[in-house]
């Protein structure tokens, strides 16, 4: 059996409290997680200071060059798990086992995450707009015009509260460590081998290993842990639903982040064409089994949306459930009881609307909801919705979903509300602009951009640089006199 320690500034550390990471269809115990409490956090985060320090012994350039060969040990070697080991085969087999995505998706999200660590030079050098990494290591340098700037750090260690459901949110922390800041992880509950896998990798490419935290805990303990990160470090990260949106909003050391609401918008000059594009439309519903943030779940238009359902509806709608390990197995599992069950609740309510049509469930031989003994799916849904303004026209859920809503261009942004990713297929130039204008849009795309196209060298929610560092004011000279 595998035992995963808690990791402390990196020491290992067994807990008198274990947790079974078990297998969703078998029930099989695969390794059991030495739980951390929210006492211990607090008390290393007395520590966080040494994370840093020890992290200013090397520059950000070998700390960069370290995560690119981090990178080709976490895809293809095989590292060290607790009293263990654990080969790339054996990851994806086990992420897969525990949270319910298929085995070839676990492969696409560890290639993707590899691919951030390997090209991390390009990527902060796009994000910080060029600046020279020493002005981020010493506090204050002069920029290639000439010009003193100075950017100080906003924490020792940034706390990153981290998901079950998308293995694919890792990349967003992986620039912390080559910007000399510590790390401090809190695992979802079914998926520790990210972060621990990691962890191995980047030790063995010279990474220190105090300068990283790992505290595990089951459902039970996550919120008190969560919530302990969150106490003690003065920037941290967690994914949740809108009620964790709207519990951190405007608090300046809490970048929360939640449902996506990503959409697909057809101009009017493109709409009559919209055959053109189902391709691209499907693929950002379906990719990644609809998990991420990133995942389309509303397409809108002014006209031929019944068309685009339907569809949609033949692509998508006779999918079903395959085995974890067929390549071919688009649909991941809910491994919580009773989720899937409570989301398809959620879907026959709102369908119950005058402006809301199934358009899936003629293509499907049998339920939305397929019940295994220990799991559940939810098959590709696709609705119709007449009404801009019903509930159902911005409702977002953890597997492939879509809402294709029938709305006047000249209202698409005052009625699509909050939206992750916008891809705007149109030429019309006014149109544009007023998307570039957009405030409710974070990620824009304009032309024939699938809405799970990341290009990495773009900030992601908010630019992480921005995040853990602060602009101000620096002189260690008089300046010119005026």
């Amino acid at each position: 059996m595998i035992e995963i320690p808690i990791v402390r500034w990196g020491e290992p550390y067994e807990s008198m409290e274990k947790m079974d990471v078990v297998h969703f269809e078998s029930g099989e115990t695969l390794a059991q997680v030495h739980e951390a409490n929210a006492g211990l956090i607090r008390m290393d985060m007395r520590k966080a200071r040494r994370a840093r320090e020890i992290l200013r012994e090397f520059t950000i350039d070998q700390l960069v060059d370290m995560m690119a060969e981090a990178g080709e040990y976490y895809v293809n070697d095989t590292l060290p798990l607790g009293n263990g080991d654990q080969s790339p085969d054996d990851f994806c087999k086990m992420q897969s086992a525990t949270t319910g995505l298929p085995e070839h998706m676990c492969r696409m999200n560890m290639t993707k995450n590899a691919f951030v660590m390997k090209n991390m030079h390009q990527i902060l050098d796009a994000l910080t707009r060029g600046l020279p990494y020493n002005i981020l290591s010493d506090g204050y340098g002069k920029e290639e015009r000439g010009v003193m700037v100075s950017y100080q750090a906003n924490c020792n260690a940034a706390g990153w509260v981290l998901p079950s459901n998308s293995p694919g949110v890792h990349t967003l922390w992986l620039p912390v460590i080559p910007l000399q800041i510590g790390l401090v992880l809190k695992p979802g509950p079914q998926e520790p081998w990210t972060p621990f896998r990691m962890y191995e990798a980047f030790a063995k490419a010279g990474i220190p290993r105090e300068a990283i935290s790992i505290y595990p805990g089951g459902t039970a303990k996550g919120p008190e842990l969560g919530s302990a990160v969150l106490e003690t470090c003065e920037r941290s990260v967690i994914f949740g639903g809108l009620a964790t949106i709207e519990r951190y909003v405007g608090n300046p050391r809490v970048s929360a982040h939640g449902p996506g609401f990503s959409k697909i918008f057809l101009g009017d000059d493109k709409v009559d064409d919209w055959e053109k594009y189902i391709d691209l439309m499907a693929d950002s519903v379906y990719i990644n089994s609809g998990r991420s943030c990133i995942s389309c779940s509303g397409i809108w238009a002014s006209r031929h949306t019944a068309e685009i359902a339907d569809a949609l509806a033949q692509r998508l709608g006779p999918m079903t459930p395959l085995p974890m390990d067929n390549p071919e197995s688009g649909l991941a599992a809910f491994t919580i009881p009773g989720a899937a069950e409570a989301m398809t609740g959620q879907i026959d309510d709102g369908c119950k609307s005058d402006a809301v049509t199934e358009a899936t469930a003629q293509y499907r031989d049998g339920d939305r909801l397929v019940q295994d003994e220990r799991c559940d799916f939810l098959r590709p849904t696709v609705l119709h919705v007449t009404d801009p303004d019903d509930e159902m026209a911005d409702t977002e859920f953890m597997f492939p979903f879509c809402s294709v809503v029938e709305c006047p261009q000249d209202q698409f942004l005052d009625k699509a509300g909050y939206t992750l990713v916008g891809s705007l297929l149109s030429d019309d130039e006014a149109l544009g602009r007023t998307f570039l204008d957009a405030t409710n849009i974070d990620r824009l795309n304009i032309g024939d951009v699938k809405t799970i196209q990341l290009n990495w060298l773009q900030p992601h929610e908010g630019n992480i640089i921005d995040f853990l560092f602060r602009a101000r004011a620096f002189q260690d000279s008089p300046p010119p006199a005026h």
